[in-house]
């Protein structure tokens, strides 16, 4: 296992190739097939069948560098993934920030018979031990690594903020090492609602008010906007820690929002950098690994 991560973290710092997430076929997975470019009117890649989840590490320049690392989760419905829109674009643009991005490609379309989270949560949980296991080799605070999710990707790091139990065999390289990220990052989330409750949260999702610090960014015209509120109220009663981010307008899917004719919803993401260096992530620059 030795051999394998530093060979995994020697590729990683030359090349940012893809690395897998599982020695293997990931877990309940029969066959590994090839993937599928989706692209629509609005000319945006996703990818769908995507069997064979990896990570792509974006390490920034060593003079920026301050051991905070986000693992990004696209969104697409579980579905596809909207992995230039909603992973590289913001994987990019963190590394600039002197943080060390790490983009999650998990297995989508939705395994029939499964909750349309099963597989993806798989995936970010060994994506976040995996992350840990590394930190001393890509120069990483295991206590700064956080979360960032679009869309359905929102609703998955949110389910991972909860910390659930793992339910898939681990090396032991990885059993003693927390899957539960130290802050999250949620942008126009979806799914967080039980069904069509209107006062009930997603029965996955679990927060106390010792969760991880949140940050929220959503627009009040979006479809999925009921879920955010009703998450915000939900802690905001806990007292956990939050800061929520509404938008006059912006719809579903504004990426960093480059795309909008509105200014304000292009804001986010500096918000969201102030609020990490608030939150004491993202802010002295440390050494990282040559």
């Amino acid at each position: 296992m030795k051999k394998i991560l530093l060979l995994l973290t020697l590729t990683v710092s030359a090349h940012a190739a893809p690395i897998p997430l599982w020695p293997g076929l990931a877990p309940g997975e029969t066959t590994a097939g090839p993937e599928k470019t989706v692209k629509k009117k609005d000319s945006m890649t996703r990818i769908s069948e995507v069997t064979k989840p990896t990570l792509e590490v974006y390490h920034p320049e060593k003079s920026k560098a301050t051991g905070t690392a986000v693992l990004v989760c696209p969104g697409g419905g579980y579905n596809v993934l909207a992995i230039a829109h909603e992973g590289t674009a913001l994987c990019k643009w963190l590394s600039k920030q002197g943080v060390t991005a790490v983009l999650l490609k998990y297995r989508v379309p939705r395994r029939k018979g499964q909750p349309k989270h099963a597989a993806p949560l798989q995936d970010a949980q060994r994506a976040m031990t995996m992350i840990r296991a590394n930190a001393k080799d890509w120069g990483l605070d295991p206590h700064q690594i956080g979360v960032m999710g679009f869309s359905a990707g929102g609703h998955l790091a949110a389910t991972l903020l909860g910390n659930p139990p793992r339910n898939y065999p681990d090396e032991k390289t990885y059993q003693p090492l927390s899957a539960q990220p130290n802050f999250g990052i949620l942008i126009y989330p979806a799914y967080l609602q039980k069904g069509k409750s209107t006062t009930e949260l997603a029965p996955e999702l679990n927060f106390t008010k010792d969760s991880p610090p949140i940050f929220l960014a959503v627009a009040k015209n979006d479809p999925y906007f009921p879920s955010s509120q009703l998450l915000k109220t939900k802690l905001n009663a806990m007292d956990a820690s939050l800061e929520a981010h509404i938008f006059p307008s912006g719809g579903h899917g504004f990426g960093m929002g480059g795309s909008r004719p509105n200014a304000e919803i292009k804001t986010w993401p500096g918000l969201c950098l102030k609020w990490m260096k608030q939150q004491g992530f993202a802010t002295t620059p440390k050494p990282t690994a040559p």
